[in-house]
């Protein structure tokens, strides 16, 4: 009995169908499209990680500069005030030496000094003394607080007493018992003062002496 072969045909068509047919593993390049996405997805994550370090690390370094600047500048101050007000101490205990020389020259009367060439001669000794010391305050920043006929200032002024003054308005200040000074602008001792109330007819008035 003789084999029938199939046609040839037939086998193309079987293997054109087959050729057709869908593939169900995917190709490598189908598998690295499928990893893309995820991949790309972390890399974005990781950047953002990367820019938010750097941002901190920018503010970090922005703090610290501004912190640094700040020290720079309070202790720049503190060097200030420390050279300008060096000799406070030191001042404030030689102010009593201008004040009894102002004393021993206000407690000769001016017709002694006229009459009497000895006493003239002394008082001018006093008077070069007062002068030369009060430059010497001067050139180091310690200059007397201009108080008499001033209207009266608490951040400068010390009323011991107030009185009454036809010549001169309430708050105004007509007799100064110890000069005041300052050193550098900055208030050394206050000038003790006498204040007024006013003429008579100006008694309800009140002048503010608190500091």
């Amino acid at each position: 009995m003789t084999q029938q072969k199939p046609a040839h045909g037939a086998e193309t068509e079987a293997a054109g169908a087959a050729a057709e047919q869908p593939i169900d593993n995917p190709t490598v390049a189908e598998a690295g499209a499928a990893d893309a996405p995820p991949a790309e997805a972390g890399a974005a994550a990781r950047i953002a990680e990367l820019e938010a370090e750097v941002a901190k690390l920018r503010d970090d370094v922005l703090r610290a500069h501004a912190e640094a600047e700040n020290t720079r500048r309070r202790t720049q101050r503190e060097i200030e005030n420390n050279t300008k007000y060096a000799v406070s101490d030191f001042a404030a205990a030689v102010l009593p030496v201008a004040d009894n020389l102002r004393r021993a020259l206000d407690a000769l009367p001016a017709e002694l000094r006229r009459e009497n060439e000895k006493f003239e001669s002394f008082a001018s000794g006093v008077e070069l003394t007062e002068r030369e010391l009060l430059s010497v305050l001067e050139r180091n920043g310690i200059k007397p607080v201009d108080a008499k006929g001033k209207p009266f200032d608490h951040n400068f002024h010390q009323a011991v007493q107030q009185v009454d003054s036809p010549d001169h308005p309430a708050g105004t200040v007509v007799q100064v018992f110890q000069s005041g000074y300052t050193i550098n602008g900055r208030l050394l001792r206050p000038a003790m003062v006498v204040v007024s109330k006013g003429p008579t007819t100006q008694q309800g008035a009140k002048v503010d002496t608190t500091a």
